[in-house]
């Protein structure tokens, strides 16, 4: 099953990480607390599109941005599943 807050969360991080700033710089900009932070990247939690903006406008990066990777991500984790339907037809 293809988790779209796994994916967001994925994103999110590596766009933290490039930067080099912590979980608690970034919470803190986005006036989110650090554990529920954690659990957006972890793709535990869903994120609402308040919170993403948040956490992009702290991580200077936009919201398309953000999702285009995750829609490149999500194609890419469907396309053996579209293999398996389309050889089954």
């Amino acid at each position: 099953m293809i988790l779209l807050r796994a994916h967001i969360g994925q994103t999110l991080r590596a766009s933290r990480v490039a930067q080099g700033r912590t979980l608690r710089d970034v919470a803190k900009s986005a006036r989110v607390s650090l554990g529920y932070l954690s659990e957006v990247e972890r793709g535990q939690k869903e994120a609402s599109s308040e919170l993403l903006h948040s956490i992009c406008t702290a991580l200077d990066v936009s919201l398309g941005d953000i999702l285009q990777s995750v829609s490149v991500a999500v194609r890419t984790q469907e396309s053996p599943l579209l293999k398996v339907v389309d050889d089954a037809a």
